[in-house]
């Protein structure tokens, strides 16, 4: 396997971002480790940016990027795109106000939109971020089926609350065997009991997952997943298949978190790419074309439980209550739905309807390209993802399924490359997954081939 220095990399990187270095340095002290999140984080500091246009970035320091990040997969049109930028200014301009707090209509515009393209989608609910579309999932999951727990797949992330936060990226030496993986909690600060409330299951091992079903159906309120993991690693379509059997057979709701693959898999998302029906679907990133927004939906059955038609809520202070805030699901929400950024989906849909078929040929097209020159010089890759957004892989395994596998690829190669890129103006964060957008043409594509090319040229 290819090599390569050590340490120039980071000389690169030092020489070129002494400005995001400086910027860092005064964040620290206002904010804790200088970010606002901690994925914007990386060693030995973050590149601060400037601008964005089209598919381009440019830090503070005057570099110029390609832009493969994306804001994590939320800007499939790129930066800035005119389509966007209009519908926010003419939303602003026709109704006056950024915010009614009120009903509107476009709440149930971008409603009929999302349902044309995610049948499973019976009924919707706006929220503010996937993470809330997660959390209010699993609610709705308890107060159907009257059970108290959930399972999740070793590996898959769906938001910074305590209920999924373990084993996102556990030790493999505290993650307890493969076909019956060890809940790990992965955040100080959380109670030692969550570990009890969420089950862990094996991704794409449909005979394990389902002996532990099987064993706590008793138990478990929902199985949530990313169908493709991390957005990257696909589940196998007879995984998928004899989950929703086996967790229809059991009583069990079946959680599509699509906050990464909605829109990116094709506008249909991962469970048109599988035609399997989840009982309740959580999106997020994509449409809100760079504001904040998460939407859920799934049977009417269950999302009419959130109804506030025919007993009293939190808020209600009425004398005469007609029944308990106990017997009605709590959701609410002073942005949920929020105009502007209805106006922004609904504009990202229209695009996406023209375009959606360019972005997956660009990607397609990159992760061949990439796949060719690593081959040439004899180090074993596999660009893996689908649709829109994959991830470069250093590994000589011939199949990665699933969390297990990917521990076995070659991290540290991986990252002195992505530091490489650095400097020849492509950029996604220190082994992250490459997602594309509208924005992303032939030009670009070559570009970044070219990048690789010298990049990889960079032997000892």
């Amino acid at each position: 396997m290819t090599v390569m220095k050590s340490t120039q990399e980071y000389a690169e990187f030092r020489n070129r971002t002494v400005k995001s270095k400086e910027f860092f340095e005064e964040a620290q002290k206002v904010m804790p480790g200088g970010v606002t999140a901690n994925i914007k984080s990386f060693d030995p500091y973050p590149i601060v940016m400037k601008s964005g246009r089209g598919a381009y970035l440019t830090d503070i320091d005057g570099n110029q990027y390609i832009d493969y990040l994306l804001s994590y997969g939320a800007l499939m049109l790129g930066h800035g795109h005119p389509a966007i930028v209009q519908a926010v200014q003419q939303q602003l301009a026709t109704d006056g106000t950024s915010l009614f707090g009120t009903p509107h209509r476009l709440e149930v515009k971008l409603a009929r939109k999302i349902r044309q393209y995610y049948p499973s989608m019976e009924l919707i609910r706006y929220t503010n971020s996937g993470t809330e579309a997660m959390l209010l999932a699993i609610r709705m999951a308890y107060a159907y089926t009257g059970k108290y727990k959930i399972a999740k797949f070793e590996g898959h992330y769906h938001g910074g609350f305590n209920q999924v936060l373990l084993s996102v990226n556990p030790p493999l030496d505290k993650a307890g065997p493969i076909e019956q993986p060890v809940a790990v909690i992965e955040s100080k600060g959380m109670e030692p009991y969550q570990a009890e409330q969420t089950i862990i299951l094996p991704f794409n091992d449909l005979d394990a997952c389902a002996e532990i079903l099987k064993k706590r159906q008793h138990e478990i309120a929902a199985v949530i997943l990313e169908p493709v993991q991390a957005g990257f690693i696909p589940a196998e379509p007879a995984f998928m298949v004899g989950l929703r059997k086996v967790t229809e057979e059991l009583g069990i709701l079946l959680i599509f978190d699509e906050v990464k693959t909605g829109f990116r898999m094709g506008i249909g998302g991962a469970q048109s790419v599988y035609h399997v029906k989840p009982d309740l679907t959580a999106l997020g990133k994509v449409i809100g074309g760079g504001f904040p927004v998460g939407i859920i939906g799934g049977k009417q059955e269950i999302m009419m439980i959130s109804a506030p038609l025919a007993a009293s809520d939190v808020f209600d202070n009425s004398a005469s209550k007609r029944s308990s805030s106990q017997d009605v699901l709590f959701h609410s929400g002073t942005y949920n739905g929020h105009p502007t950024i209805l106006s922004a989906g609904l504009a990202v849909i229209d695009v996406l309807e023209r375009e959606m078929y360019r972005v997956i040929s660009a990607a397609d097209q990159l992760k061949e390209g990439i796949c060719q020159l690593f081959v040439r010089r004899g180090i074993p890759v596999q660009t893996i993802g689908l649709g829109s957004i994959f991830s470069l892989v250093i590994t000589e395994k011939e199949r990665v399924r699933n969390y297990r596998d990917l521990q076995q690829s070659d991290f540290a190669l991986r990252k002195q490359i992505d530091f490489h890129l650095f400097a020849e103006g492509i950029y996604t964060k220190p082994l992250n997954r490459y997602s594309l957008s509208t924005a992303h043409g032939e030009k670009e594509i070559s570009l970044t081939l070219e990048a690789y090319d010298r990049v990889l040229s960079k032997k000892i």
